[in-house]
């Protein structure tokens, strides 16, 4: 296999251009994706290849063999992924610098919220069922529903195109050595039909281990090699069922079951005492939603969601590396029972044919239940219970002021009602254990937006936007006594930011590019107040943190003759965050410049060669103490894939990812993984 570490270096060499573009194929966009799961998006739609702007197609994803969320959203621009670390060692995104408490993540449209904490694992969240992700970055639609304070994320699920279709694919993942590390299966079967159309589809990732560089040096925590506890697996279910009486409506019935379990790769440097030795049997999200589109009359439009999503998780702790006993102290297993419904309605009026009038309205009841089972005693404890209601009412004006000029101004009001807050504990009274409620707390803001898009001819695009949006703080934030070491704040504020952006796009014959200049300016962002409460040194959350983000997306592609097509995109970030309480304190996880730069090459109509380029400066990380900030994770890796088409709906392909096995981490003591091969098979009907 070190031919093709060899072959990776040669094409990247010499197509050192910036690279991507559309392939040719497939290039009308959104094809084959369900447009009742799409949520709004001001930039510019990418088709087949084309990464830039603020929609991802599943061929690209495919083409650059992207199989997970995090994976394949930092693809974009102004998309960084990272890596929590720590104990939970969970797989995270970046918006233009805000994280993913900040930005919400939907699944067609609807929400996915763990309302105790909100800490989404993106490496749970698969992708090969995936038609589009879809990413509204600053200017993140109030129509959307409440929390877009930094943008949102929208994974919009494929539709059946054809009365018959079918597809089976598969990857088999090699290490570094090219043993055998894992695979991905993915199956569909639809059909569409003049009034109804049908589709089930299945993804399943394995892993079973991957490789740290050759370079990494040993430790007490890890041989080196295969990465020690990095074995995960995941799969999902889609179900989709649509009735499309007319032209205009369209109504369809939805389910969706992920199942995860994973174990978490300790930090190489601390010492097994401050190690953490924690695993998931499970953690699975279901949901079921009915969305539809009525055509009222030939000038009022009804849009409705109505949803049931569900979370499952179990988090065990051990005793120590070996996993096998919970006798300790620090053992014990912690169980999660979600459960959330609610729905929307979006009702959009052509008051004229310059001005559209869409109001909108969002109900969601979250319920959370945890409890614990403590050790050596194995005690269980009661089910404690948090419910809250979570409204918004919006509006949004579309005014078309002259052929070339829009007008877009957006409001929102968005309310939290918390109905239950319960735990289990001393209660502030004092006594014996019990359950014990905490004060409730109502909450409320206000958001609003504005953005001008100037389309002086078919190739041109200029907008600019501005928008303040808030996030809720989560049930963790307000109550969590983090293992003792924190206090409850009930009356912790909504965080804000407030986002302008000046961007554009024009296409010059065979070469488009498109780019933005950002400013995020945030107010009462939520830092960890130190105080003493009872004698103890604690942390309390509070409103005192601010901050400016801001930077600079650029994007280009460009097709050369017939058979080449290249194209990259670039992506600058400054973070400056300030925590009164932490001099120390630096915003982690973003690297300050990112690039990424590919081409498609077809010597042969049958073969596609993809050399790319991933690039990333260094980023903040601490140490698992919190007593010291450093910049680490700069990278430079080189990829390719080559694909063959066999027959015209018949495909083989082999990959490398990291062919230099360059040696990283993006934060404290997690390095990532070293040189890997694919191999892959791919068959449409």
């Amino acid at each position: 296999m070190r031919y093709l570490t060899v072959l990776a270096a040669v094409i990247s060499a010499t197509s050192a251009v910036p690279a991507i573009a559309a392939d040719g194929e497939n290039n009308e966009a959104g094809e084959g994706a369900f447009t009742l799961g799409q949520i709004v998006v001001t930039g510019n739609r990418g088709e087949g290849l084309l990464i830039g702007g603020e929609t991802l197609t599943a061929q690209a994803m495919e083409a650059f063999n992207r199989n997970s969320l995090e994976d394949a959203a930092n693809l974009m621009p102004g998309v960084a992924a990272s890596n929590s670390g720590g104990s939970r060692n969970e797989k995270l995104i970046y918006v233009r610098g805000f994280d993913r408490f900040q930005v919400p993540l939907s699944i067609d449209g609807i929400r996915v919220y763990l309302p105790a904490d909100n800490r989404l694992d993106y490496g749970r969240f698969l992708t090969p069922d995936i038609a589009e992700i879809q990413v509204a970055k600053g200017y993140a639609s109030v129509l959307d529903g409440p929390g877009g304070m930094g943008g949102a994320v929208n994974l919009v699920t494929r539709k059946p195109t054809k009365a018959f279709e079918a597809e089976v694919r598969g990857v088999l993942d090699l290490d570094r050595d090219a043993d055998y590390a894992g695979y991905t299966a993915f199956g569909l079967i639809g059909t569409r039909h003049d009034k109804w159309y049908g589709q089930v589809s299945f993804a399943r990732t394995f892993r079973d281990h991957w490789d740290l560089p050759g370079g990494f040096t040993p430790t007490d925590s890890e041989d080196g090699g295969a990465r020690d506890f990095s074995r995960t697996k995941d799969w999902r279910l889609n179900l989709k069922l649509g009735f499309t009486p007319n032209d205009t409506d369209e109504y369809s019935i939805s389910y969706t079951r992920q199942e995860g379990a994973k174990n978490a790769p300790l930090h190489v440097t601390d010492p097994a005492s401050s190690q953490r030795n924690w695993t998931w049997p499970w953690w699975n999200v279901d949901s079921i939603y009915f969305l539809s589109t009525t055509a009222l009359t030939p000038n009022v439009t009804l849009k409705t969601r109505i949803y049931r999503n569900g979370f499952d998780n179990l988090l065990r702790a051990f005793d120590d590396a070996t996993q096998t006993t919970q006798t300790k102290r620090r053992a014990f297993n912690s169980y999660y029972e979600d459960v959330a419904w609610g729905g929307s309605a979006q009702l959009a009026i052509d008051v004229s044919p310059a001005d559209t009038l869409t109001l909108a309205a969002h109900f969601r009841r979250d319920k959370h239940v945890e409890y614990q089972q403590s050790f050596p005693s194995g005690f269980v404890e009661p089910k404690q219970h948090n419910e809250e209601d979570t409204w918004s009412v919006a509006a949004e004006n579309r005014l078309a002021l002259s052929p070339e000029l829009t007008l877009v101004l957006g409001a929102s009001y968005d309310w939290r009602d918390l109905k239950r807050a319960e735990e289990y504990g001393t209660p502030p009274e004092g006594g014996d254990d019990a359950i014990f409620s905490y004060p409730i707390r109502d909450a409320d803001a206000v958001n609003g937006q504005g953005q001008l898009v100037w389309t002086p001819d078919d190739v041109s695009s200029v907008h600019f936007s501005v928008s303040s949006r808030v996030r809720f703080p989560s049930i963790f934030e307000r109550f969590s006594s983090r293992f003792g070491g924190a206090v409850s704040n009930p009356d912790l504020k909504a965080e804000r930011a407030t986002n302008f952006e000046i961007g554009g796009s024009r296409r010059f014959g065979s070469v488009y590019a498109e780019g933005a200049v950002f400013y995020s300016h945030l107010t009462d962002v939520i830092v960890a107040f130190p105080m003493i409460y009872e004698g103890e040194s604690v942390t309390q959350s509070r409103n005192l943190g601010k901050g400016d983000y801001y930077g600079v997306e650029l994007s280009l592609d460009a097709a050369i003759g017939d058979t080449l097509t290249v194209g990259a995109n670039y992506t600058y970030v400054h973070r400056d965050l300030d925590d009164p309480t932490n001099s120390a304190f630096q915003p982690t996880g973003v690297p300050t410049h990112k690039a990424f730069l590919y081409a498609e090459w077809q010597p042969l109509p049958p073969l596609h060669v993809r050399p790319s380029m991933e690039i990333a400066s260094d980023r903040w990380t601490v140490t698992t103490d919190g007593s010291l900030y450093y910049r680490t994770g700069s990278y430079v890796q080189a990829n390719l894939s080559i694909d063959y088409d066999i027959l015209e709906d018949v495909s083989i392909g082999v990959g490398v990812r990291n062919a230099f096995d360059d040696s990283y981490q993006l934060t404290d003591g997690f390095p990532e993984p070293g040189r890997r091969f694919s191999l892959t098979a791919r068959a449409k009907y």
